[in-house]
């Protein structure tokens, strides 16, 4: 039985030893849920250890190093501490809001996990519009986050939602026309289907500037340099979190981190072949070293981004939105529509097909 299958095994097994099928399959779903849920909870430790020690080195420090080896549980140790803080709720805030909003920016980033492929088996669910429920659950976030600022009765903190709409909206804008590339050339809104479709050639090879445009716009909307002006500390205090304390704030970082290592899992998944390699169709399981591998490097990409770039101002991001990414992202998507509906039509070899999307490219 196949590696996948080690729910479906239990779930089975259950059956077999008189359980009640209803049972059993509810427990077969609340253990793949429990997976999806507890894998980014448990991955954020590390993620935030690598961010400080990969800081450290660029800064010429050396980082987290008195927890554990190499500073291992400093994110273990910085957990506890949030959780024993005190719980503060402002007098003024919409206390029903204002708890909602760190639970919903948590949630919004471990809901995107259960469509991504990592191996041609391991997948929580093979949707059909896999790339449209990225877009819709990822926006989520944002509406956390509006609803931080509104609901903290602080002017520092509504300043900072309010670059949030100006900013995570307006960048929504570019990704969706990046990420129609990758679902036009392989025919198919599901994440495993754009993921089969790269074992000939990688689609940052067709694409690699919706790839870019891709990339970029992730980079803003998860608020990381040099796009981090939903949190600037000199013009907004800490931004939107402000009044957040404790495991709320907690929240709120985790989901930050968890959001930037997704994000590399997706552009791994849409442009990079994701768990395709040498070895797949033998070990399934090198699947998710390989999309594992690839999600790491663009986590590091974006550290580095984070600790060299300064800060550019409002204006300036707004301006490179819509006055250059947006227009080239619709662009390349007309073109690549266009070329790939004249070559499908003239029935030429899948090799025309590829030459025909990476001239449009160029």
């Amino acid at each position: 039985m196949e590696c996948r299958d080690i729910i479906n095994t239990l779930a089975a097994c259950l059956q077999v030893s008189g359980t009640d099928p209803d049972l059993a399959q509810f427990i077969q779903i609340l253990l793949g849920v429990l997976i999806v849920t507890m894998a980014p909870l448990i991955i954020v430790i590390l993620l935030i250890w690598v961010e400080r020690k990969f800081a450290a080195r660029v800064q010429d420090r050396i980082g987290p190093n008195r927890v554990g080896p190499y500073g291992l549980l400093q994110s273990v140790a910085d957990a506890i501490k949030m959780i024993l803080k005190e719980d503060i709720t402002p007098a003024g805030a919409d206390r029903l809001v204002y708890n909602l909003a760190p639970i919903i920016s948590m949630v919004s980033v471990i809901l995107i996990w259960a469509v991504i492929p990592f191996s041609p088996i391991h997948i929580g669910v093979d949707l059909s519009i896999g790339a449209l429920y990225f877009v819709a659950v990822g926006s989520i976030g944002t509406l956390a986050i509006m609803m931080a600022g509104w609901s903290s009765n602080n002017k520092y903190a509504l300043l900072g939602a309010f670059r949030v709409v100006a900013q995570l909206v307006s960048y929504e804008v570019p990704m969706v026309f990046a990420l129609l590339v990758p679902v036009l050339i392989a025919g198919s809104m599901s994440m495993q289907g754009i993921v089969e479709a790269q074992r000939g050639m990688w689609f940052v090879v067709l694409s690699p500037l919706a790839a870019l445009i891709f990339f970029i716009s992730t980079q803003a909307e998860t608020g990381r340099a040099p796009f981090d002006l939903l949190e600037a500390e000199s013009e907004l205090v800490a931004g939107f979190n402000i009044e957040y304390s404790g495991m709320k704030f907690g929240l709120f970082m985790a989901g930050e981190f968890v959001h930037v290592f997704t994000n590399a899992l997706l552009i791994a998944a849409l442009f990079f072949g994701g768990w395709v390699g040498p070895g797949v169709d033998q070990i399934p399981a090198l699947g998710f070293v390989y999309v594992t591998l690839k999600a790491t490097i663009f986590y590091l990409f974006s550290l580095l981004l984070r600790s060299t770039l300064p800060r550019v101002r409002i204006d300036q991001l707004m301006s490179f939105n819509w006055k250059f990414l947006v227009p080239v992202s619709i662009v390349n998507v007309i073109v690549v529509a266009f070329l790939l509906q004249v070559v499908r039509a003239l029935g030429l070899a899948p090799a025309a097909d590829l030459a025909n999307d990476f001239i449009a490219n160029l």
